[in-house]
């Protein structure tokens, strides 16, 4: 069994493939944990929790004065009863007051992982991989209760958390803080580590020492953000790339978010994340219920590396889900930077003509063949063909494209609402706001409020209509504002700030319903590039795009930091037009190539204005990246040289057999009598020989490993090697 209870000595004992979880029930039914790391047989105790008095850490039992929830480490603590520390939720009173006190009641373990209401989380596909416990904690005086959701998948390093609250009572409550996890740890001697950014510049890693007090990451922006992933990782001081230990969290949930980290008096690191507090309150009737967002567990003794591999086999296994979860993803031309808003059908066509001869598989019509939508000023919301660009109509369009050979993709904003839209006029209420306030508008645009039922079936019915009209294959789901004025003309006052939260419910029953009614539809989830690159949107949309900026040079960084905790197949990377249209950059095709084809590849330009040997450049990496798809997509990733660390960067892909790899390699700019370069591969057999294809030559798996290859010598800024490796018998 993965999951244990000792009935003796109250100990909880969870095991995954490589590692432990141990807790307790102490002094009267307080949750305390007691270990989380390397996997050991047994629990005996062998370092017991130790109760000694601490002057200023009160005592809920006045008769013992050594013991102090300011000092246990916890598993889901509260504020007011003697734990000075940040709780993990808090709740109003009726009578104003917010003392809360959750002790245990009873458990339940079970095979198999539950759904969690109304909310995407990581899944079983049968009930023997998979092993859940719930443990029940009560305030008696109030019914309140939590229920703790852990589920252990035996197969990986990883242990899934959240809370569910149920008000039993006969008084409402008001939650004022409900994070989905926390766990104390008995020292603080880590790293603490994120993805920041900002738009165009996402997921960048940013690795420091923890300080005593709190250091934390966080979206007040009503999305998870290109500012803040909702990750982080602690890393002990020794740990890097491939070894040392690593702990990563990470929330699926595209909202406003939490994670933080408070080392407090005694050295002691308190993590907890979930459901930003900031703006925050749900109020649970008698007899209501609200469930948290899961957050998944990741332990590597095996470094950063080990830690990734872990979140990509089981985003990629058990989170995306549908027909497009195993199969390799198509290479598409999408028009946006080749034509922006001006084109006409004719335009399009002679783009797909020149796609389908380049060996392209897939068209993706972008932004402005909607409503009167010449600009971004106007008809967000108004679904409907702009017949003055497509006089035909959509489905001549897509019947042309897909006589051609090649699949046919479509482009949405369905949360949004443009004021000048039919829509608009025809329900300005249906718009996030607060009365007799300003309404804040970015990109010309304002954000429709999926808090209510009638906005979402508005969008699931437009959207299917679009889609049911014509054999679509492909949708690009984009959102390119963040929230204000957070309100809606459909809750009460009392439950205004529970509206962020009901958006996000909102929108993933819309993603769930139209993505159920057309699963024959590659989805990929976008905000103005990675702005929502979170586990909560895969879960319904298998690929995400991973940036609008596509230089090449900034794409290393970008797609580099995106990959410690997301799987290349999520990662959208397309080859551009230069001088680049975000940072204005000329670098050659065979780079932005090498970077694009490190991901979901695909191109974003117009292949008419190409030359002949530009043409002939992009044929062969169409080719070339046919034969590797499966390898980069499904193959195992390895960061070999980080460009957060200096001038170059290098990666590689490894088939499960270890049969075949790819292998590139980065410079940016170029060196006056520059040291000579070379690169010890990763993740090979020791035991098998590779053959360097193209080049003739034979070498051991640990020759490539251990002693490295040559980097040949290129000149200038900006160059690209690539190595095809396979097993040679």
């Amino acid at each position: 069994m993965a999951i244990t209870y000792n009935i003796d000595t109250k100990m909880f004992h969870l095991q995954a493939k490589d590692t432990s979880y141990i807790m307790q029930t102490v002094h009267s039914g307080y949750l305390a944990h007691l270990y989380w790391g390397k996997k050991i047989r047994t629990a005996h105790l062998s370092r017991k929790l130790r109760f000694i008095k601490r002057a200023f850490s009160p005592n809920p039992d006045p008769s013992d004065r050594t013991f102090s929830l300011d000092t246990l480490p916890q598993e889901y603590p509260a504020y007011g009863n003697t734990d000075f520390r940040t709780p993990a939720y808090q709740v109003q009173l009726e009578n104003g007051s917010t003392v809360s006190d959750l002790r245990y009641k009873t458990h339940r373990i079970y095979k198999g992982k539950p759904k969690l209401e109304g909310l995407p989380a990581t899944y079983a596909e049968n009930e023997n991989e998979a092993e859940t416990l719930e443990i029940f904690l009560e305030d008696r005086l109030t019914r309140l209760s939590a229920i703790l959701l852990y589920t252990v998948y035996e197969q990986l390093n990883v242990i899934t958390r959240s809370v569910r609250f149920e008000n039993k009572g006969s008084e409402r409550i008001k939650l004022l803080r409900a994070l989905s996890m926390n766990i104390d740890f008995y020292d603080d001697n880590f790293d603490f580590l994120h993805l920041f950014g900002a738009h165009c510049r996402e997921r960048y890693i940013e690795r420091k020492p923890l300080f005593v007090g709190t250091q934390s990451i966080e979206s007040r922006r009503g999305a998870s953000s290109h500012q803040h992933n909702p990750f982080i990782a602690l890393l002990r001081k020794n740990a890097n790339e491939d070894e040392g230990e690593v702990y990563g969290f990470n929330l699926v949930y595209g909202g406003n978010f939490l994670a933080q980290v408070e080392v407090d008096q005694f050295h002691t690191a308190r993590v907890s994340l979930g459901i930003n507090p900031f703006d925050f309150t749900w109020l649970l009737e008698p007899g209501g219920s609200f469930q948290t967002p899961e957050v998944v567990m990741v332990y590597s003794d095996c470094g950063l590396n080990g830690m990734s591999q872990t979140f990509h086999q089981l985003y990629r296994t058990r989170l995306a889900r549908g027909s497009f979860r195993d199969k390799e993803r198509p290479i598409l031309i999408n028009n946006w930077e080749a034509t922006y808003f001006h084109f006409n059908e004719e335009k399009i066509l002679q783009i797909a003509e020149e796609a389908k001869e380049l060996g392209i598989e897939l068209f993706v019509l972008d932004d402005g063949w909607f409503g009167k939508r010449n600009n971004d000023k106007s008809s967000l919301g108004d679904w409907i063909v702009n017949k003055d660009k497509l006089p035909n109509g959509l489905a001549s369009l897509v019947k042309k494209v897909r006589d051609m050979g090649m699949q046919f993709g479509l482009w949405f904003e369905p949360e949004m609402i443009s004021v000048d839209s039919e829509l608009y006029r025809k329900h300005p209420d249906w718009c996030l706001h607060v009365p007799n306030r300003p309404r804040s508008e970015g990109r010309n645009q304002l954000i429709l409020d999926l808090s209510r039922k009638d906005v979402c079936d508005y969008i699931i019915c437009a959207v299917s209509d679009i889609l049911a009209s014509a054999p679509i294959s492909y949708v690009k789901w984009d959102m390119n504002r963040h929230m204000t004025e957070i309100g809606s003309a459909a809750l009460p006052p009392e439950r205004q700030r529970e509206t962020a939260h009901r958006y996000m419910l909102g929108l993933y029953r819309v993603m769930e319903e139209i993505t159920s009614r057309f699963p024959h539809v590659l989805f990929e989830g976008c905000s103005g590039g990675g702005g929502r690159f979170d586990p909560g949107i895969l879960y319904y949309m298998p690929q995400t795009w991973t940036s609008d900026n596509t230089d090449a040079v900034s794409r290393l960084k970008i797609q580099y930091g995106t990959s410690l905790v997301y799987p290349i197949i999520a990662m959208g990377a397309h080859v551009s037009a230069v001088p680049n249209h975000q940072v204005h950059r000329m670098t050659s095709l065979d780079i932005r190539g090498h970077v694009a084809m490190s991901g979901n590849f695909g191109y974003e330009l117009d292949l008419t204005k190409l030359s002949k040997k530009e043409k002939e450049i992009v044929k062969q990496q169409v080719a070339f990246y046919k034969d590797i798809r499966r390898l980069v997509q499904f193959g195992t990733f390895y960061r070999i040289v980080s460009p957060f660390e200096g001038n170059e960067a290098a990666w590689m892909f490894v088939s499960e057999d270890k049969s075949e790899a790819f292998a590139a390699y980065f410079r940016v700019l170029a060196e006056a009598n520059a040291p000579l370069s070379f690169l010890r591969l990763k993740g090979l057999d020791p035991d098998k020989n590779y053959e360097l294809i193209g080049s003739g030559e034979v070498y051991g798996g640990d020759e490539l490993m251990y002693v490295g290859l040559n980097v040949p010598k290129r000149h200038g800024d900006f160059i690209s090697v690539i190595w095809r490796l396979k097993e040679y018998r």
